[in-house]
């Protein structure tokens, strides 16, 4: 178990599609905004946990064209985000302080967070991949399905302890990181990573 935690703490700790989307969502409607993003995503990856638990994610994986068409919607949500950040971002908007201004409307921040795991096949594949390396292999199914299950609590709750730190800090942070021109910068950041992670889901190759 403590070795899964700290490999599973490492891959949530690189830089992705989740962390540039909290960070966007922090800085329009401040931390509540960036924990109900963080909500969101928890709630993407448990699909995909569910799934592989059921036995569901193999057979995604085994199919190239269900495959396909799941990188494909997830990495044109990306995309789409992508785009509306840097539009935001070349229009200037100032992003106010969290009682006044531009706001992030919470279901929004949870949709967010939600597509952008439950669209995403490379968390499909965590879950088929990674995770049953930590499995007994003597167990039983009902054992197995239990302990799989198991161990995407352990993921989901250093989820949400790295990303619930995160967006603290962030919003710590939110007086300089909202000045226009810090704040445009970001969002030129930000834009550019959601590009670039949704190009980079589309045209990577995958066997199955």
């Amino acid at each position: 178990m403590e070795t899964f935690a700290l490999a599973a703490l490492v891959l949530i700790m690189i830089p992705g599609p989740d962390q540039a989307l909290m960070t966007r969502s922090t800085l329009l409607g401040g931390r509540a905004a960036g924990l109900l993003t963080m909500t969101g995503g928890v709630l993407g990856l448990a699909v995909h946990a569910t799934a592989a638990a059921v036995g569901l994610s193999a057979l995604l994986l085994a199919s190239a064209t269900a495959f396909t068409v799941l990188k494909i919607v997830g990495a044109a949500y990306l995309l789409w985000v992508g785009v509306q950040t840097l539009r935001a971002a070349a229009r200037g908007e100032q992003i106010e302080t969290l009682t006044t201004g531009v706001r992030l409307r919470p279901l929004t921040a949870i949709r967010q967070g939600f597509l952008s795991n439950a669209l995403n096949p490379k968390v499909a594949l965590f879950f088929v991949t990674f995770l049953p390396q930590f499995l007994s292999t003597g167990d039983t199914a009902a054992a197995t399905r239990l302990h799989a299950l198991l161990l995407s609590a352990v993921f989901a709750l250093l989820y949400l302890g790295w990303f619930g730190l995160y967006v603290t800090a962030v919003n710590g942070l939110g007086r300089l990181l909202r000045r226009p021109r810090v704040k445009a910068g970001i969002e030129r950041v930000t834009g550019v990573l959601l590009v670039a992670f949704a190009v980079r889901l589309v045209t990577a190759h995958q066997t199955v």
